[in-house]
């Protein structure tokens, strides 16, 4: 075993709740929130419907030792099929938290991945469950960081969320050092190393590979727990790794997560913020605009470019978002789905809009997601925006209270407002001395009434 591994192994086994930061239970209590409202407001998308009906059929359980019941659904699955389902769900709602160093998402697949896991620990304090939480992020970040540094192709989150869910599940169910080791291994092995640039291409259901990241890291702990070996992950044991496990445990990734302001590509962000400044700053409304230009790094200028005709595509058009925010002043999941695809006044405006690609933008990514935008008038002016980092992150962080909204603008349509505000209050409570997973738990499994 190497350094990097008896570090990781310390941190995630042995780290005691209370020694991490209050800082930090603080941020993963409000992130596990925010995804929370994703998830509830994409359980009605379907994708989020066929992932649960296909955990139902294809991962469920034999032994009640090893099942989980599936978030505001109430079907006993898998610990693996539960984890599946709600990472998938949440993946196509495109409207979690990321972390930029990753170019990619962790909140996906830690609050699935904790639900499952607090099924078999009636007893898990609340502050357990947010170091639980708190060590997916950490270790998912740095094998994600990890991994691209040391492979040539863009690969999905799912590649390296696998690490993180393992990790968890390796703390949650008391696992030794060596189970933790051959999960680590099996999850690297097995990660999903799907292609991003083919789903941005051409988006689908696929989304960011965090549902079978998810999977994969579930099975792996299990494997590990009962004896598989798998072991090293070179993301972790590998030299040209050790780097980037250093600072474990001094420097806390989770505290340095993004929460999106909208349900839209990160890539798309910076964009969106400088229309929503132009708009409102100079009380433009869609009627007055002639012409919008975009100017954003390569991946952002590589988004679809057409309009959309699936919620996948939607959420991967920059000119479609930029347009629904020229005409609403947000984008709301109704305006990402169904009629809202076919919106004829967004459409319309979309037609006047263009995206290019800028070189000092492009060298920012993807420590930033930067941009800048000019809106001509129809009296003549020509409005510009300066460049634009995209808010939400550690650099502009959204304020508690706009995180608090949002997870009750997502969730609220679909579970009621009661139900909502009970949600949001059990999860950050979390943070409070003597506080009670099961209190949050309690809430999470019953469907909500139609």
């Amino acid at each position: 075993m190497t350094g990097s591994f008896d570090r990781l192994a310390a941190f995630v086994l042995r780290r005691p709740a209370e020694e991490m930061p209050e800082t930090s239970r603080t941020a993963v209590a409000l992130l596990l929130l925010d995804t929370m409202g994703i998830l509830i407001a994409a359980r009605p998308m379907e994708a989020g419907i066929i992932a649960r009906d296909t955990a139902a059929l294809l991962f469920a359980s034999s032994d009640p030792g090893f099942g989980a019941r599936i978030p505001f659904d109430g079907r006993k699955v898998s610990l693996a099929g539960a984890a599946y389902a709600g990472a998938t769900q949440i993946d196509n709602l495109d409207g979690h938290d990321g972390y930029n160093p990753t170019k990619g998402h962790i909140g996906v697949v830690v609050l699935p991945a904790l639900t499952a896991l607090a099924e078999h620990r009636p007893d898990l304090s609340g502050a357990d469950a947010l170091a639980a939480a708190i060590t997916g992020y950490e270790v998912a970040g740095r094998a994600a960081m990890a991994l691209h540094a040391t492979v040539s192709d863009y690969h999905t989150s799912g590649a390296w969320n696998a690490l993180g869910v393992a990790a968890m599940a390796s703390r949650l169910r008391r696992h030794n050092a060596n189970q933790l080791r051959q999960a680590l291994g099996i999850a690297e092995y097995h990660g999903p190393r799907s292609q991003m640039m083919r789903e941005i291409a051409n988006p689908t259901m696929l989304h960011d590979g965090s549902g079978w990241g998810a999977l994969v890291g579930m099975s792996a702990a299990i494997l590990g727990e009962r004896g598989f070996a798998g072991a090293p992950a070179v993301t972790v044991e590998e030299d040209r790794a050790a780097r980037y496990w250093r600072d474990l445990g001094d420097f806390w990734q989770v505290e340095h997560q993004y929460i999106k302001p909208y349900p839209i590509c990160r890539w798309a962000h910076a964009a969106l913020d400088g229309v929503r400044m132009l708009m409102q700053e100079n009380n433009l409304t869609h009627h007055l605009v002639r012409h919008i230009q975009i100017n954003s790094f390569e991946q952002a200028a590589s988004l679809f470019a057409g309009v959309p005709d699936t919620t996948s595509k939607a959420q991967y058009s920059l000119p479609f978002a930029a347009a629904v925010q020229a005409v609403y002043g947000r984008i709301g999941v109704e305006h990402i789905s169904g009629a809202g695809l076919t919106d004829p006044v967004v459409a319309d405006v979309m037609t006047r809009i263009q995206v290019s690609e800028t070189a000092r933008h492009t060298a920012r990514f993807p420590e930033g997601r930067w941009a800048d935008v000019q809106i001509a008038t129809t009296d003549g002016r020509v409005l510009t925006s300066g460049d634009v980092n995209a808010r939400g992150g550690p650099e502009d962080p959204l304020s508690r209270q706009e995180i608090v909204e949002k997870f009750l603008q997502f969730s609220a349509p679909v579970v009621g407002a009661d139900r909502a505000h009970k949600l949001c209050k059990a999860t950050l409570d979390l943070t409070k001395p003597g506080a009670r997973f099961s209190d949050l738990s309690s809430l999470l499994y019953e469907p909500p009434r139609t």
